[in-house]
């Protein structure tokens, strides 16, 4: 039989990882074959010439161990320890392991036990109630998996932010050293418009001659080639949106002009070719990729009411991160020391607080303890650069904050947060935020509605009303930059704007790699139209040290 392409290896590997983690055993083992299959289907250079030419430990997540199984799948359309796997479980009940919260071993209860044998099957099950009576599963799982589904459904076949930069990044780095004659290798896609989810993998380079037939590859990558004169008109058109581009074209046609995949034309003159040319043919600013999803940003331009987006260089500092004296994985100087290398002015310790005990949360003991050494370390670091207190606060269920009110004044920031009671039903859920935010000791709302990408859907609260009632009280709305989390969700960055809100751009880091997932939080910032002066930590240290002086005299005042 023929040799599979990259993509037909990338299935049988994923296939693999998802009866391995049913088998049971060693859960990485499963986890690095979906990793690897993931770097599959986004490979810039042909399967079969990586396997001749012995380099396929070059793809991320490969070692030798995965390359032996990769080869053989390649060369003969399967594997022996994947054949004896396929004979204990349908193929139907993989499907289930898609369902966010459903762990490999309810999913073979639910087969074993109730003959549940695929998504569909599993869906009716729930809505016929016949799980919450299957002992050991129960209406807590029934009531999980109804809500999950939809997310399973509506993530499918789509990448993490992070986890497609890094693998859209190696494909860049494939093409330029396979193919040295193409040049502007430039990513497209839904990653460069910001998406907090993506699913298309596309690149646009630039070639002497283009090859139609190469525009794309069929291993999943999307690689389409663009001669000098009509390269910025085919990045317009892979970067997207559909939206968007429809839009540009309604105005195209009002000026009589057509937009189409080669460029801006007049009659049957180019009048541009260039991305930036094209925009300004139409008598519009450049409009930043991370708008354009055909919400209004057209519109905007017309008018001159472009928001100047904030940017990485923007922000001077860093809040709302964990160290080891809860469940972080390094110490307050060494977190505060990486973040000063990283060019910023402070850095927001904002450790669990007590309530979340399942997180090391800090005692009041504790938090004496880590003033003093945040003293300490200041004395050491001068004037360029400062350690600010701050406390991750748990909101608990009536909405008050877990430490009395004189604990909570020595820090210099608070952010409130939820990290229990998901279920609360909407209106129990929006008073308790709306009594943490009228808290006079709340500077920051954590990771507003809870939500984790492909995990888990945020707990249902009036998001408008809380946005109010933040803008009322003085109370800074987090966007968490933590690639998992990404909320507050873009869409509603503009009425946060709106209605008067600061916003911050906070990593939630819990080690020193973590504090660069700030660029995706000014990803998620940009794409929803939020300037630099709107966000708390875009302020050098003079100025975030008198905004916190001054909200704790309000504070002082008010008691």
């Amino acid at each position: 039989m023929p040799s599979l392409d990259a993509r037909g290896v990338a299935s049988l590997l994923r296939e693999y990882a998802q009866r391995t983690a049913l088998r049971g055993g060693n859960p990485y083992r499963a986890k690095a074959y979906s990793r690897a299959a993931d770097s599959l289907a986004a490979l810039a250079v042909p399967l079969d010439v990586l396997v001749a030419e012995d380099r396929l430990t070059e793809i991320p997540g490969v070692g030798d161990a995965i390359a032996d199984i990769i080869t053989k799948v390649h060369k003969t359309g399967s594997h022996p320890s994947l054949e004896k796997l396929r004979k204990e479980i349908p193929a139907g009940v993989l499907e289930m392991l898609a369902v966010p919260g459903l762990r490999p071993e309810k999913v073979l209860r639910l087969y074993k036990d109730l003959g549940i044998a695929s998504l569909a099957e599993l869906e009716a099950a729930a809505k016929d109630d016949r799980i919450k009576k299957a002992k050991g599963l129960g209406p807590a799982l029934q009531t999980n998996i109804l809500q999950n589904l939809a997310i399973a459904k509506s993530g499918e076949g789509r990448l993490h932010l992070h986890r497609a930069a890094a693998l859209l990044a190696h494909a860049k780095d494939s093409i330029r050293k396979s193919r040295p004659e193409l040049k502007r290798v430039t990513i497209a896609g839904d990653f460069r418009r910001g998406c907090e989810l993506v699913g298309d993998l596309a690149i646009v380079a630039e070639a002497a001659k283009p090859d139609k037939t190469s525009k794309s590859s069929a291993d999943g990558l999307q690689i389409r080639l663009s001669d000098r004169k009509h390269f910025g008109a085919a990045l317009l058109f892979a970067t997207g949106s559909a939206a968007h581009i429809e839009q540009l074209r309604t105005v195209a046609a009002e000026k009589e002009m057509r937009l189409d995949t080669d460029g801006l034309h007049k009659g049957r003159t180019l009048i541009a070719g260039e991305e930036a040319e094209i925009y300004r043919a139409l008598d519009l600013p450049f409009i930043d990729p991370e708008l354009r999803e055909g919400r209004g940003e057209v519109e905007l331009a017309l008018k001159g009411k472009l928001p100047k987006l904030v940017t990485d260089q923007d922000l001077r500092g860093i809040l709302h991160c964990h160290t080891d004296a809860s469940d972080g994985a390094e110490t307050l100087e060494t977190m505060a020391k990486a973040t000063r290398q990283r060019g910023f002015e402070y850095f927001g310790v904002a450790d669990h607080s007590k309530s979340a005990h399942y997180a090391g949360g800090l005692s009041v003991e504790q938090i004496a303890q880590q003033h003093r050494e945040a003293d300490r370390l200041n004395k050491r670091f001068g004037k360029d650069f400062r350690i600010l207190k701050g406390i991750e606060s748990d909101i608990l269920a009536d909405g008050s904050l877990d430490y009395d009110d004189d604990v909570l004044e020595r820090f210099d920031f608070v952010v409130a947060s939820i990290h229990g009671r998901f279920k609360l039903d909407r209106k129990a859920q929006t008073q308790r935020l709306l009594r943490a935010i009228s808290d006079p000791h709340t500077t920051i709302i954590g990771h507003m509605t809870g939500r984790q990408l492909q995990r888990r859907p945020g707990y249902e609260i009036d998001v408008e009303k809380v946005l109010r009632a933040c803008a009322k009280h003085d109370v800074v709305v987090e966007i968490n930059a933590h690639p998992w989390r990404l909320d507050l969700d873009w869409r509603w960055h503009q009425a946060a704007l709106d209605f008067g809100c600061m916003l911050s751009i906070n990593p939630d880091a819990h080690s020193i790699s973590e504090l660069d997932h700030m660029h995706w939080g000014v990803q998620m910032a940009r794409k929803g139209g939020v300037p630099a002066d709107r966000v708390l930590n875009a302020m050098t240290l003079p100025e975030i040290t008198r905004y916190l002086r001054h909200k704790r005299r309000s504070l002082a005042r008010a008691a």
